[in-house]
């Protein structure tokens, strides 16, 4: 399953190149209030809140969320099998959707879409440090080894801190915080606890 997610968005990437954006306008996540005439895009449909995960903005948004899903969803599918993983995946990418709609609709006046896997990506992550919380993860910039746990929490308060701080950088912040609250109330719906061997 993280392989076949893997593919999906690389051809929706593909696509977005061979339709020089088209397609993007199209299944981007619009805010319910923008305007589709105004803004190029179609405004919101409640389809979005799917086809906006499949969408990137360039060739490095799209490999640094690949890299994410690879990372962790192998061992979380690996643990609660393909169809659970996908779920933990299609729940993040919709609460994370669900949450960028709301934190736009009160602090954000622009009428600017969502796209992107990263909210399904915080939602594995969150279901990687609960199931393995005392593997050790490696921050990429500056290279700190952690347990995942730790890691977790420590991207969940940057997060945070940095939506709170500036909502206008185009990064969607609280979408991030939406998948990983997507995934925890979806494990907590399992009663999914920490693996044994972790």
């Amino acid at each position: 399953m993280t392989s076949l997610l893997i593919f999906l968005n690389t051809i929706a990437f593909l696509g977005e190149v061979l339709t020089d954006g088209a397609l993007t306008m199209e299944f981007a996540l619009w805010p319910p209030h923008a305007s589709g005439d105004a803004e190029g895009g179609i405004g919101f449909a409640p389809w979005q809140l799917l086809t906006y995960g499949f969408l990137h903005a360039n060739l490095a948004h799209l490999a640094f969320n690949m890299f994410g899903l690879l990372m962790f969803g192998r061992s979380v599918e690996a643990c609660l099998g393909s169809g659970r993983m996908l779920a933990v995946y299609m729940a993040s990418l919709v609460s994370a959707g669900l949450i960028q709609l709301t934190v736009l609709g009160y602090i954000s006046p622009e009428h600017m879409p969502t796209i992107g896997a990263s909210g399904a990506v915080f939602g594995l992550l969150f279901a990687y440090a609960r199931l393995f919380p005392r593997r050790i993860v490696v921050l990429l910039f500056p290279p700190i080894p952690m347990p995942a746990w730790l890691f977790a929490t420590v991207y969940a308060v940057l997060e945070l801190l940095l939506g709170l701080s500036d909502t206008r950088t185009g990064i969607a912040h609280f979408a991030h915080l939406g998948g990983m609250a997507g995934s925890a109330l979806l494990l907590w719906h399992w009663h999914v606890r920490a693996e044994a061997q972790s």
